[in-house]
């Protein structure tokens, strides 16, 4: 045999299905000498059914690793359960219920319905069942219905179903659409056919005919609920493989609407009847084969219906599909490239049928009319446009030859739409698909292309829409290659929520939010900051541009700058705007970086920082680059605190940039801050406020904000006047979406690490922590928590339960079990993650401090585990920075050693570095210490 031949020869299944006929025989050979309506009977004929339906589940999973076919492993679950299904259905009428002469009250049929009714099931899924009785029922028909159910049942499988006659059966399908719906997918499965032929046809008849357009709209505002409820965006990194935006249900609804619209029995009907094209049936057959395979892997893998692509599935998932590591990606990486695609692909369809129908049948479906789109009848001209007209309310070409005339007319139809506020045609839509080889090199350097691009790029008013239907048409990856590399891109990690294109997307979004108004009262610095700037454009280039080079085994800031500098003169900027653009894309991360992970109070933070940034107008745009970026990221990513960090570094570098650095010495800082906090103490004896200010020192006031100090002032005077040791307070900070825990004490060398204990026993989520001493051996640390509830209220019964458990811990009367938070929901969820440990040790970013920098795979108790360690290296944190970013944390600590000193000596250094990466690795032991 040849290898041609070898390759055309049909490889054998490996699922054997096993008829109805066949089980019914193995279950009479099974109960042998019994009585078929004996108990033992019973437990026989379940053992055996129990034991075909493990065996077909087995033989299907073997076959869906084998070929890879979702629909075929799909098909195979619901012939087997047909199958034994029938065989249970004729033990129950042969064997234990039989009836010499039925009359026409003792029939009964089943029929699938729902999904199972589409001939497809998931090994996790429902088996949806519908028991079409006569209208003169017995009770016959109970008992048999009954002992088919429970032998279901215990077969520990999840029926849905519902027992009707066929009358009752269409008045409520008339009545109720979920019934409707699963009414037009029923399926004969077992019993007499007669029943369910009558179903059928009076659905057909009576119902169908006069509730298409009722139908198409239920299920078309149907959809769009699911999708708000899914995050209404097919790009979400754990998105729902049967719910989510490009899942297997906006399939279902495809072929719903055609088989009720239609009149179609099956999907590849809808070429016949126009509604796809040949090409367009293929991607419909990949996408739900694609779909399914993931599935039903998904279901086989987790053993239940799961429906949600988690992080710690996603892996397992790409394996058992095969999809294996390549340069710059791995292999789950590629695996969910594939199925943001294949989504993308399912919107497509979507679009299509639902144009097909809307511009074919609106005059005859007002209600799909208005659901769909507004209908305006007739051609009409645009203003100064020759190219394009309005077709039916929508955008259309003029002519068949637009694009082949001149290819420049593919950018500059979504200029028009953008301008004139329009939808598109879908005759335009499917004219641009098949237009897309057109964009050539000599298209991406003409320079009207580039201008038309550039406005579509920096106009607020409609840049996300164009820009989201340039993408989805492929105009956007074919015009930008480097744009079309990072389309339907995951990052396997926990922070992005998003993939790269549609992450992008919507930061130029946000972006264009905020010139037009939007988020005044969450971004009040970018307000301010936006009138001052000389270009706008700019901004809106870099936002596009600053992750373009994901996926590249080199720094995509780095890449992007260079890839920046050759795009930028595209567009017909200039040499010092394009510098600008690349430097922007270069450090797009600076900002957040050194916000969220340095000490800001610290001269030296802001002296490096301005450093880099040079000029006050590269600030304003970074500062405005960077709150854009991080809004983009997913929901809950931004935070009122994240925000006012940011705007802290930005007043702290600006009079840097602008000048303003030598007006104000550190000492008249210092008094300053004392003035003001006396000033706002007032009604305090002036006496006692001097006694008070003199106890901090010269630092405290450098570092801790008014309002904190103030704070802190009424907590130890409370706690003075009480003599009491202890004392601990709360301030909610609603804007900032933080709370700020204090504490009063002693001085201890583990109090940060029995503080972030306490944290993690209470659920807290600690992002940054300030810690001070007084001249008198008190501790003044202030931890500020992630914000967990919407009320106040339940904030301060957490934050109080916080303070009660530290009181505790110090005075031995609770501790911190050994294994803190080993068997935590977060854990569970990290475990398919791993991340290079890193610990760095400088002391060149403070003049007064030692900054340790950790960074490494996040965990339930790390922070209590990093300051134990600190702890027994005899340092003194002086104040700390947490920074969590999906799976990976970035702690800071400012450290000297107990007389407060730098650490200076190297084989000191050395022990700190191997001491702490052994808190992530707890293997390694410190190297001794020589020094």
């Amino acid at each position: 045999m040849t290898l041609v031949e070898a390759e055309a020869k049909p490889r054998k299944s490996l699922f054997a299905l096993k008829s109805a006929q066949t089980i019914l025989g193995e279950l009479d050979a099974a109960i042998g000498d019994h009585a078929p309506k004996s108990s033992a009977a019973r437990a026989a004929v379940l053992a055996h059914i129990r034991e075909t339906l493990a065996q077909a589940r087995k033989q299907a999973e073997a076959e869906l690793i084998a070929s890879g076919k979702g629909v075929r492993c799909a098909q195979n679950l619901s012939n087997a359960q047909d199958e034994i299904i029938t065989a249970v259905h004729m033990f129950a009428t042969r064997r234990v219920y039989p009836v010499d002469n039925p009359s026409g009250a003792e029939a009964i049929a089943l029929s699938a319905v729902g999904g199972y009714g589409r001939g497809t099931l998931a090994p996790g899924s429902d088996i949806d069942l519908l028991f079409i009785l006569p209208y003169k029922q017995t009770p016959w028909g109970e008992q048999v219905t009954e002992y088919i159910l429970y032998m279901l049942w215990d077969l520990g499988q999840k029926v849905g179903h519902a027992v009707r006659s066929v009358d009752e059966c269409i008045r409520m399908a008339s009545a109720d659409m979920t019934v409707r719906t699963a009414t037009l997918e029923a399926r004969f499965v077992a019993g007499d056919k007669d029943l369910f032929r009558q179903l059928v046809h009076r659905f057909e008849t009576e119902i169908m005919p006069r509730t298409g357009p009722e139908f198409i709209a239920a299920k078309m505002a149907e959809r769009d609920e699911r999708h708000k409820v899914m995050g209404n965006t097919r790009y979400v990194v754990e998105p729902n493989i049967k719910d989510g935006k490009g899942g297997l249900r906006d399939l279902n609804t495809l072929f719903w609407i055609g088989k009720y619209f239609y009149q179609v029995k099956t999907s590849n009907e809808l070429v016949g009847k126009g509604v796809l094209s040949a090409s367009e049936y293929r991607i419909f057959t990949r996408a739900d084969d694609f779909l399914w395979a993931v599935r039903c892997h998904l279901h086989f893998l987790t053993g239940r219906a799961e429906e949600k692509l988690t992080f710690d599935m996603q892996p397992e998932l790409a394996e058992r599909m095969g999809y294996a590591q390549r340069v710059g990606m791995l292999g789950v990486e590629r695996f969910m490239k594939r199925y943001f695609l294949v989504a993308k692909d399912v919107g497509d369809l979507t679009r299509i049928i639902c144009a097909s129908l809307e511009f074919n049948h609106a005059k005859d479906m007002d209600l799909v009319g208005r659901v769909l789109a507004p209908f305006r009848p007739g051609r009409s001209k645009i203003k100064g446009e020759t190219d394009f007209v309005l077709d039916t309310g929508r955008l259309n070409i003029a002519s068949p030859d637009v694009f082949e005339n001149d290819p420049v007319n593919l950018i500059r139809m979504f200029l028009v739409a953008g301008r004139e506020q329009l939808l598109f045609h879908p005759d335009a839509i499917k004219r641009i698909s098949r237009s897309l080889r057109l964009i050539d090199r000599k298209v991406r350097t003409d320079p009207r292309a580039n201008g038309y691009f550039l406005t579509i790029l920096t106009s607020p008013k409609s840049v996300e829409r164009i820009l989201r239907q340039m993408n989805e048409s492929g105009v956007l990856g074919k015009f930008v290659p480097e744009f079309g590399k990072i389309v339907a891109l995951m990052q396997f990690n926990m922070y992005h929520h998003y993939t790269v294109d549609e992450h992008l997307i919507r930061s130029i979004g946000v972006m264009a939010d905020i010139a037009n108004g939007g988020l005044a009262d969450q971004l009040p610095l970018t307000h301010e900051l936006l009138p001052q700037l000389n270009d706008t454009r700019l901004l809106y280039v870099a936002l596009f541009l600053h992750d373009i080079a994901k996926g590249r085994p080199e720094d995509h800031s780095i890449a992007g700058a260079r890839i920046a500098r050759r795009f930028c003169p595209r567009l017909g900027l200039s040499a010092a705007e394009t510098d600008t653009v690349s430097w922007l894309i270069e450090y797009h991360l600076l900002m957040s970086e050194i916000a969220q992970a340095r000490d800001i109070q610290d001269p030296e933070t802001a002296k490096a920082f301005a450093d880099v940034v040079q000029s006050p107008q590269r600030l304003a745009l970074l500062m405005i680059l960077t709150a854009c970026d991080i809004r983009a990221v997913g929901p809950g990513v931004w935070t009122g605190w994240k925000g006012s960090l940011l705007r802290a570094l930005y007043y702290a570098t600006e009079p840097l940039l602008s000048g303003g650095h030598s007006q104000v010495t550190q000492s008249d800082r210092i008094n300053q801050a004392r003035a003001e906090l006396a000033d706002s103490l007032k009604a305090w004896p002036t006496e006692e406020v001097q006694t008070y200010v003199a106890r901090h020192y010269d630092h405290y006031w450098l570092r801790a904000e008014p309002e904190l100090q103030v704070e802190h002032a009424r907590m130890i005077r409370l706690a003075d006047k009480t003599d009491e040791a202890f004392a601990g307070s709360i301030r909610i900070k609603a804007f900032e979406s933080i709370t700020e825990v204090s504490f009063y004490t002693p001085d201890h060398p583990r109090l940060l690490s029995l503080i972030a204990g306490a944290c993690t026993m209470q659920d807290a989520s600690i992002i940054g922590a300030q810690i001070f001493s007084t001249r008198d051996g008190r501790a003044i640390d202030t931890f500020r928590l992630r914000r967990a509830f919407t009320s106040d209220e339940d904030e301060k019964v957490r934050a109080t339960r916080i303070i009660d458990t530290v009181k505790q811990l110090l005075q031995g009367k609770r501790n911190i079990l050994i294994d803190l938070g080993k068997d935590s929901r977060l854990n569970r969820r990290l475990k398919p993650f791993a991340l290079p440990t890193q610990v760095t040790v400088s002391n060149a970013l403070s003049e007064k401090f030692t900054v340790i920098e950790v960074s490494g795979l996040d965990r339930t108790g790390l922070l209590h585990a990093l300051t134990h360690q600190i702890a027994d290296l005899n340092l003194t944190i002086g104040s700390a920075h947490i920074g969590t970013y999906g799976e990976k944390a970035v702690d800071v600590f400012y450290v000297t050693d107990l007389i407060g000193q730098k650490i200076t000596s190297k084989p000191r250094q050395r022990k700190i570095h191997d001491s702490l990466m052994a808190v992530f690795h707890p293997k390694l032991e410190a190297k001794p210490n020589n020094g």
